[in-house]
């Protein structure tokens, strides 16, 4: 199963889902796409999602967003903890798109990326 969270509104998201469909799921797997503004994911699986992305929680957040800077979320005293509650509370602030399968997952910017979990 490939999991897909998925921001209609964006063209790498868009892109994303196209590229992994027409070019990296040779297997025909399903797929499953999540609009995640539509279904934001609690802090709990954020948690599990960031592991299996494997880097820092701020690497998952979208500092272009104006709730970015009106939850002044720079602030390097916030802990993990409070970062995964913002991205819970504002769904907007996940990077996107976000590609998860066999366990490994990878922020589709750029969109080639997703190729790494195909290898």
């Amino acid at each position: 199963m490939i999991t897909i969270y998925h921001n209609p509104r964006c063209s790498k998201s868009r892109a994303a889902i196209d590229l992994i469909t027409n070019t990296f799921n040779v297997a025909n797997e399903p797929i499953e796409i999540v609009e995640y503004l539509k279904h934001p994911l609690s802090s709990a699986q954020l948690k599990t999602l960031n592991a299996m992305l494997g880097c820092p929680v701020r690497e998952m957040l979208r500092t272009s967003e104006s709730v970015y800077q009106e939850l002044n979320l720079d602030r390097t005293d916030l802990s993990d903890d409070q970062l995964y509650e913002a991205i819970e509370k504002h769904p907007i602030l996940m990077q996107r798109p976000v590609v998860v399968r066999n366990g490994r997952a990878v922020i589709g910017r750029p969109t080639e990326n997703a190729k790494s979990l195909f290898i």
